[in-house]
């Protein structure tokens, strides 16, 4: 009978640590909102969407399988923005320069200590421009002496090392690399390059997506502050998979245009940043309310079997929150459509009947690396984002 327990012990063990990192709404929810909001979008670009549907429901988890293979990616899906301010941010700037500025600094490194350099605002543009601008969205950005020797001084070249500590990218980028993604997409369409179109739009569709989940918007990301680990994937995995394809409507209405979009951008971070505190809160009763047996349990979902909240104890959290979740993904959807349709018109509307026809393949060779670096990787960035 110990034997037995023992067994059972290490397989639950097994199982935990295997489905212990789950990406923003699942693979399953990233998918189902690519693919719905091709079917916000009006008849101007939807032929060229609707075609390449496959292709961009398969490549709307590109962005996470690339946590595995991409030092840097794991800041593009969420900003913990309370580490920062408080509702309504308004110590944040929204101008990413203007964050890097405010909250980096530039570090001088001697053989004995690290100090930071103090430069002036007359200097901040060109700092901008000339050192930092090729790899703002690294988290340390190392400096030529020489380089920045020429805009002003720095001490007579006493350091052994000069580098940018771009502390903002510790906490994430999420808003700011949306509306830069915002940017490409808008030129793909200019360009009427197929391949980058679709490209952009399966992968700014997830980011957008990312930006629609509470637990994108804080440092109490998987209620490792509260008590409450697990609550991450519990919330924006378990329970869509449990209950959008049974009881979510995801046609959403169309996909409108986008006037000033990173007011719009910062209203999705703001709005799910909101909702934190019913998350969190929720799941804390309802924790109190089953005994511990009847939390977790083995349960077949999506052809595996896995050990994960059990479907009465998930009932019962996403009961509690009404209609949170379902109008969550609702949002995306829309936001998703109405990105890729406000950068068609930004690009001034170009005529895409010479690529509608076209079909983008997947590159197979690409997928399999992506794939092999997910399977056996070690996840840059922590594990629930």
């Amino acid at each position: 009978m110990v034997f037995r327990n023992v067994i059972l012990l290490i397989s639950i063990s097994i199982v935990a640590v295997a489905h212990s990192y789950a990406p923003a709404w699942g693979f399953y929810g990233h998918r189902k909102i690519n693919r719905m909001a091709v079917f916000t979008l009006p008849e101007t670009i939807l032929p060229l969407y609707k075609k390449n549907i496959e292709y961009l429901t398969e490549h709307a988890v590109d962005p996470d399988k690339r946590r595995y293979a991409t030092k840097n990616e794991f800041a593009r899906h969420y900003i913990d923005i309370d580490h920062w301010d408080t509702l309504p941010f308004n110590n944040v700037p929204r101008l990413y320069k203007d964050a890097i500025l405010k909250f980096g600094s530039l570090k001088g490194v001697t053989d004995n200590d690290t100090t930071t350099i103090e430069f002036s605002e007359e200097y901040q543009d060109n700092v901008y421009q000339n050192l930092l601008y090729e790899y703002r969205f690294d988290p340390v950005i190392p400096i030529d002496q020489k380089s920045i020797g020429n805009l002003m001084d720095i001490g007579g070249g006493s350091y052994s090392e000069v580098y940018f500590d771009n502390d903002i990218v510790n906490y994430g980028i999420s808003p700011y690399f949306l509306e830069y993604f915002y940017g490409r997409l808008i030129y793909a369409f200019k360009k009427k390059d197929v391949d980058q179109i679709l490209k952009v739009s399966a992968d700014i569709g997830h980011y957008i997506s990312d930006a629609h989940v509470p637990l994108h918007t804080t440092l109490n990301y998987n209620g490792q502050l509260t008590g409450q680990i697990g609550i991450h994937a519990f919330w924006e995995s378990r329970l869509p998979e449990l209950y959008a394809d049974e009881s979510y409507e995801f046609i959403v209405g169309r996909a409108e245009y986008i006037e000033d979009m990173r007011t719009y951008i910062w209203d999705i971070i703001a709005t799910s940043h909101a909702l934190l505190p019913e998350v969190l809160a929720k799941e804390l009763l309802i924790k109190q309310e089953f005994p511990e047996d009847k939390q977790f349990c083995f349960d077949d979902r999506l052809g595996k079997t896995i050990w994960t909240q059990c479907p009465e104890y998930s009932k019962a959290y996403h009961d509690s929150m009404g209609d949170m979740v379902e109008s969550r993904m609702q949002a995306s959807i829309l936001a998703v459509g109405s990105f890729w349709y406000s950068a068609w018109v930004e690009a001034g509307q170009p005529d895409l009947e010479v690529i509608e026809n076209v079909v983008l393949e997947t590159d197979q060779e690409a997928k399999e690396k992506l794939d092999a670096a997910t399977n056996d990787g070690k996840i840059y960035g922590r594990e629930h984002e």
